[in-house]
């Protein structure tokens, strides 16, 4: 089991936990009260300068009342200006047509006498109500409050005083009301975390002591106890676990001993056995059988029988409990074929009560490839001397009748009769040096001989007796190749290629011989212009027996060995045979022998 890192630990959990509880409830907490906390400061703020605003109104409504006064000017400034504090910026007075009639703001004194253009002033005017609306002040980068409110007295209103009011006190007075929140809330977190460790401690740490109980269980280590240190659940939890430690002791000494018997007899079976419940699931495979169907004890413990055997597709559990004899499975592959045999055991109580099985499985391929390689060759063996035996019979017995006497068709017969005999003989002499080869009675002679001198030996004996129609071309090297072969055997393999290219040449037909030196081989070609071979049938014509055209190979005098045998002394000089064919346009026999190109200067 793995340690449960710090950042996945419940320690760290609950003091996390406890932590973003008092942070939420701080934060609701917070929220509420700046929200509540500002509002009622703005008010305070609004209500404030609306009073200030009231008496200024009051004064200047004295004044444009009276509208021949001619020092009415002179009054609003004295007014405003007497009136400007620290949290007014600016005061203007503007009559109902829009005109400003004064400014406490020295700055702006060109304004008086012009029409103000400010949206907040129209609204008012048009409206005849008060206006106000909180801005941030580009320049000064600090919010402000305009208000712009009627000038009345008896219900009728002389103008409208438009105050700019520095209201970004009040958002500073709210700045440090929140840093001094944030602190408070920083130390009540940083307290809070250090109790939630100290109480977290006091929960996780008889857990941990649980943990490392159950890891030293699972090691095998019953002797540990868990420390108790309270009569509270986690105690009780603990009291619990140590009982169930005893216990555990006990069952595993009981099973141990019955444990070690089986495991020793099943580590020594040399046969594959698989035990299940009663559902299929496999509860117990031993190594023999995870080698022989190539699956690891972990992988398939607990899956179900069919899956792991690989038969789901013709048998199920139910038919496996009520099969009677043993099952076939086959696993061959197109390069190697490989059978196991599964002997089944139903495991039933004595009520009958089905418990699962026992498939004890036994490698049966070599026994399947000799029985099918002996069936094979006996039947192709009596397929091949049936035919001239019966031909045989046919003749002889139409001589035994008085075909004999004819002078003419008797000589005919025992002709056939002859052929038939030498081809059998012919036959039987093939099988024969198979054999031999099969047991290694036939050992190679190897010497080092200059194999285009060898190759145009043999080329020479077949340019003297091969038909006039047929063409032999050679494409050879100039240089000697030394190669160590046996010259009996290697004349032999290359005698038999030659014949069959002659033998299925067409008239008119080209066979051409090719030599060509590899790093580390040296291949050797013949070529002919013949019916060729389908491809289907390419791979085959090197097996025993076998015919790409049974009937022209019979009357040509063919036992279908020959490429087997040149393929078996092929590979016995450690060298590879292949074809390639193009029906209708010819074959090409390849023959690679190993060539050592550093031992040329021996021979030189």
């Amino acid at each position: 089991m793995k340690k449960v890192g710090f950042l996945q630990s419940i320690h760290l959990k609950f003091v996390l936990i406890y932590i973003l509880l008092i942070l939420f409830a701080m934060e609701i907490i917070g929220v509420y009260f700046v929200n509540k906390l500002e509002d009622k400061l703005v008010k305070n703020f609004k209500d404030s300068i609306e009073l200030r605003a009231d008496t200024m109104k009051y004064s200047l409504s004295e004044v444009l009342k009276d509208k021949e006064d001619q020092d009415s000017s002179t009054k609003i400034k004295k007014i405003l200006s007497g009136n400007i504090g620290s949290d007014i910026a600016e005061v203007r007075v503007i009559n109902n047509r829009s005109v400003i009639l004064g400014t406490s703001d020295s700055d702006n004194q060109g304004l008086v006498g012009q029409k103000t253009t400010d949206t907040l002033v129209k609204l008012a005017i048009s409206t005849e109500e008060k206006q106000d609306k909180i801005y941030f002040d580009s320049s000064s980068r600090k919010r402000i409050w305009v208000l712009t409110s009627p000038i009345t007295s008896n219900g009728k209103i002389y103008g409208y005083i438009y105050l700019v009011t520095k209201i970004e006190s009040v958002y500073n007075q709210l700045d440090e009301i929140n840093n001094i929140f944030t602190t408070g809330t920083a130390i009540a977190v940083v307290l809070t975390a250090i109790l939630g460790i100290v109480l977290a401690q006091t929960i996780t740490r008889p857990i941990a002591d649980m943990r490392r109980q159950a890891m030293a269980m699972a090691k095998g280590n019953f002797s540990r106890k868990v420390k108790i240190y309270g009569n509270d659940e986690i105690g009780q939890l603990a009291s619990s676990f140590n009982h169930m430690t005893k216990k555990l002791q006990e069952a595993q000494a009981t099973t141990e001993g019955e444990r070690r018997k089986l495991t020793s007899v099943l580590s020594y079976m040399t046969d594959g056995v698989i035990a299940t419940d009663r559902r299929g699931r496999v509860i117990l495979i031993n190594d023999a059988a995870t080698e022989m169907i190539d699956v690891s004890r972990e992988t398939v413990l607990s899956q179900n029988l069919v899956d792991v055997l690989g038969i789901k597709d013709d048998h199920n559990f139910e038919d496996l409990l009520h099969e009677q004899e043993s099952i076939i499975l086959d696993f061959s592959t197109e390069e190697e074929p490989y059978i196991l045999r599964g002997n089944i055991s139903v495991i039933q109580s004595e009520t009958g009560f089905v418990s699962g099985l026992i498939i004890v499985l036994h490698d049966i391929t070599e026994q399947e490839k000799i029985d099918m390689e002996r069936r094979e060759f006996v039947a192709n063996v009596s397929h091949e001397l049936r035919t001239p035996l019966t031909t045989m019979r046919s003749y002889l017995e139409a001589l035994a009748d008085g075909v004999w006497q004819d002078k003419e068709i008797a000589p005919r017969f025992l002709s056939v009769t002859q052929n038939e005999t030498e081809r059998m003989i012919r036959m039987v002499n093939d099988l024969f040096k198979l054999s031999k080869m099969d047991r290694e009675d036939d050992p190679l002679n190897k010497d080092w001989i200059n194999f285009i001198e060898f190759f145009h030996h043999i080329i020479d004996r077949f340019e003297m007796t091969k038909p006039e129609h047929i063409t032999l071309k050679r494409k050879l090297p100039n240089e000697a190749l030394f190669v160590e072969l046996d010259e009996d055997k290697m004349t032999q393999i290359l005698d038999n290629i030659i014949s069959n290219a002659i033998k299925y040449s067409p008239e008119g037909g080209q066979i051409t011989f090719r030599v060509k030196a590899q790093e580390e081989t040296i291949d050797i070609s013949i070529s002919d212009q013949g019916l060729g071979i389908p491809k289907d049938k390419l791979k085959k014509i090197f097996e025993r027996f076998y015919r790409v055209d049974k009937a022209r190979t019979r009357q040509m005098g063919g036992t279908g060995l020959g490429l087997a045998i040149a393929k078996e002394m092929v590979e016995a000089h450690g060298g590879t045979i292949s074809a390639k064919s193009v029906e209708g346009k010819g074959t090409t026999i390849t023959i690679s022998l190993p060539f050592d190109r550093s031992l040329e200067d021996d021979w030189s």
